[in-house]
Formats: C-alpha cells, structure tokens, sequence
C-alpha cells in the first residue's frame, strides 16, 4: 500500500523496517540521497530544486513498490504527489525504452575473482542467488553497511563514475570506503547496453536506482569488459578514481560512446 502523510521526523524514529520511505525535498545538498538515519527505515530524498526529473522518479518509486506488493511512504503533499502522477501517466517502472537522460550505457563493477566466477556462467548473478547456489563466503552484502534494505539482494545494480569502484573497495576491506584515492585492487568494470536490456522488459526503475532482477545473460548485453589487463596497465593496483576514468575513457575511444 501507498500512504502519503506531510512530514516525517527521522530524530527519533521507530517505524517498521519494511517499509520504505520517499521523501521530497527542497534541499541544496543534493539531487537524492539514500540510506537509513537514526535506525530509522531506509529512506530516499529527492530534491526537487535539485533533481529537474523528481516527477518520473516519484512515479517509478511508486510503481516499482505497488508491483512487488510493498508498502510505502510518500513524504510530500497532495499537489506534488498529484503533479507527478500525472507526469508519470502511461509510464511504468519497466517501460521498455530507454527515457530521456536515462543513460545507454550501463555500468556494474566487481572483484576480478567474481569477474572470472562470471565469464565461467556467462551470468551476472544477484547476491541471493548466489547465495543459494554456495559460491559466497559472506553472510551479507556490503551494502548492509549502509542500512541498504534485504530486498536489494535480489537484484544486480549498476551504476556509473567512481560508484561501483567505491563498493569494489569497500567489499575487499569489509567495510565501507569513500575515499576515491585510495590505493585498491582493481577488479572488472563491465559495459552493458541499456537499450537491449530495456527493450527486452529487464529494466527496472525504483525511483533511484536502475536494476535487473536476479540474473542478466551477458550475452547479448555485455558490449566491453574493462580489466587492468585490457586496459593495458602495469599493475593491477590502482585507486577507484583514476580506474574509473581510464576505464571509461578506454571504452568511449574503442565504441565511440560518450559516457
């Protein structure tokens, strides 16, 4: 269910962990922010000031959480919620076209030890999935760190910049780092093509993050898998802010695509 209310305290917060929380803001900090505060449930901000898309992401946040059945928060009022309804209109969380300023190119980083478990199937694999099949030594992802809800180990994420470095990192030290100059063992930086992927019904939108529900076939979405062999570097240590630059700037000289 969809319950919307007009303010939320997240000071003193002691509301039930399944629910996930919306909140639409006027902040200057940011365009989203996600994460849980004060053990409160997790939570996404959007800034409307910030954030020029606010109303599809509104609408995909309540799609995506209607179609799986989850109950949900919605921190804004009637107008707004009215406004973005009728944006979203003809439009679900797994449209299958890419929308405007949605990216072509999609981005999933891993350890070179998960890369090679990956060429072996041929498969991206969610982490419950793999899971169930044995091949992890971990009893949670590392997003759990960062209050990230159980229902994300369903899913294979993507992103773009230094992001996926960052958790790379993060998952070989067993805890989170952001320091992007930070010396790390690069793994596999892998290229996927998001037209094919939205057009074969893969795509799907949570109002902050584009993802594909437990498994994606490489072929025939993978387009480059960018490792320090491929990449031609002298080692395999680098920082998660200069590997994802030389990555990307690899791929768009070899495909022509800007990213």
């Amino acid at each position: 269910m969809v319950y919307r209310i007009d303010s939320f305290d997240e000071s003193s917060c002691n509301d039930d962990a399944s629910r996930v929380v919306l909140m639409l803001t006027d902040s200057r900090d940011y365009k989203m922010f996600v994460g849980s505060r004060n053990n409160c449930t997790y939570s996404v901000k959007i800034s409307r000031t910030e954030y020029p898309e606010w109303k599809t992401a509104v609408g995909d946040f309540i799609s995506f959480h209607e179609a799986h059945e989850c109950d949900t928060l919605l921190v804004m009022s009637e107008e707004d919620l009215a406004a973005a309804r009728l944006d979203y209109a003809g439009h679900s969380c797994n449209d299958p076209f890419l929308r405007k300023g949605e990216p072509h190119i999609l981005i999933h980083s891993t350890p070179f030890s998960c890369y090679e478990k990956i060429m072996q199937d041929q498969m991206l694999k969610s982490w419950n999935r793999l899971q169930a099949e044995g091949a992890l030594n971990e009893t949670d992802p590392i997003g759990a760190k960062l209050g990230d809800p159980v229902d994300f180990r369903n899913y294979i994420m993507f992103g773009d910049g230094v992001t996926g470095e960052i958790v790379v990192n993060s998952k070989q030290c067993g805890r989170i780092v952001m320091d992007v100059n930070a010396p790390y063992k690069t793994g596999a930086r892998l290229y996927f093509d998001a037209k094919k992927m939205a057009a074969d019904g893969l795509l799907l939108r949570d109002g902050c993050h584009i993802k594909v529900k437990d498994t994606l076939s490489l072929s025939p979405y993978l387009i480059f898998a960018a490792t320090w062999q491929s990449l031609g570097l002298d080692s395999q240590i680098s920082t998660p802010a200069e590997y994802a630059i030389l990555a990307d700037t690899a791929f768009s000289h070899r495909f022509g695509i800007p990213l």
